[in-house]
């Protein structure tokens, strides 16, 4: 499992960086107001993807009823500091 800051700060700049690269997103144009559909044009698909991503990068679990309520990058922060290193299972472990 990575080792995951709970730094706020620290967190939402490699969300930036996980939403870029997913979404093709200028980074320097992403804030925590930035919304994934209807900033960034995300279609469904391309959320369940963010959200494996952001899985992968933070070692959380995101269920799917979690996942419907993230849906700006600061909510997406808000989860990850919520539950990182709070025994939120990394998908490497979950099998």
């Amino acid at each position: 499992m990575k080792n995951v800051s709970t730094d706020r700060a620290d967190i939402l700049n490699r969300m930036k960086s996980v939403i870029s690269e997913q979404l093709e997103a200028d980074v320097a144009s992403l804030t925590e107001k930035t919304s994934f559909v209807d900033d960034l044009g995300a279609d469904s698909l391309a959320v369940v993807e963010l959200v494996l991503a952001m899985e992968e990068a933070f070692g959380v679990a995101i269920p799917d009823d979690e996942a419907e309520n993230l849906r700006t990058i600061g909510d997406a922060v808000d989860y990850v500091v919520a539950h990182a290193g709070s025994g939120g299972k990394a998908k490497a472990k979950a099998s």
